[in-house]
């Protein structure tokens, strides 16, 4: 059993790492910020600790087992839908991670642990630059357009995916009397998007497009 005083180095390490990476999440403005990531890495490496001390060397993950399911909570909370969106994954993702970075605290695992931390602050600060070019290389978009049944703005909208280089698929197509609503899963570069957009944005015989992701 650990002595009181490491006991307090330990919820001091979780506080810490929890906080580096809590004030990243702060500053980005996200659901779980800056006190909410330091309480799960420091309740995280509150509940191995007293799971290794309760559980004793025949069982010492009787309560950190059950750590990661409870999480789940926690995760779900922070996910939320908006039109066809979905945002907060990666959040719920560095909620969990961080828990298992107090986690390894708890246990003892200093080196693990700062290293764990600091990798996800990596993942969350430098990777996005990464993601951004990859974005702009390819990009998806889910597009709805609105025409006259009897006008050619279905012909020309298709023509004018494959004139910019879109892959491009139909998801969903609405008569109501004469209006027609067609709605397409788009994917090309951001600059072939771009060019596309303002293109459709002009063309007489479509009423309406609307950009839903």
């Amino acid at each position: 059993m650990s002595t009181d005083f490491e006991i307090i180095i330990r919820f001091l390490l979780a506080i810490l790492w929890g906080g580096i990476v809590g004030a990243e999440r702060e500053y980005k403005g996200k659901a779980a910020g800056f006190r909410t990531t330091i309480m799960i890495s420091f309740g995280a490496c509150f509940f191995t600790i007293m799971s290794i001390a309760i559980g004793g060397d025949a069982n010492p993950d009787r309560i950190a087992s059950n750590i990661v399911t409870g999480l789940g909570f926690l995760c779900a909370g922070v996910i939320f839908k908006s039109d066809n969106h979905i945002n907060g994954i990666t959040t719920a993702a560095t909620v969990w991670a961080v828990a298992a970075v107090g986690m390894g605290i708890g246990g003892g695992y200093y080196i693990a642990s700062a290293s764990g931390s600091l990798l996800i602050l990596f993942i969350l600060l430098i990777l996005p630059y990464f993601q951004k070019i990859i974005d702009k290389k390819n990009q998806f978009r889910i597009l709805s357009i609105e025409y006259q049944q009897n006008s050619n703005a279905l012909e020309i909208c298709q023509d004018l995916m494959k004139k910019h280089k879109i892959r491009h698929q139909m998801v969903k197509q609405i008569r109501e009397k004469e209006n027609m609503t067609t709605v397409w899963e788009m994917h090309a570069s951001q600059a072939n998007l771009i060019l596309f957009s303002n293109t459709i944005m002009a063309e007489p015989s479509i009423d309406r497009v609307e950009t839903l992701r």
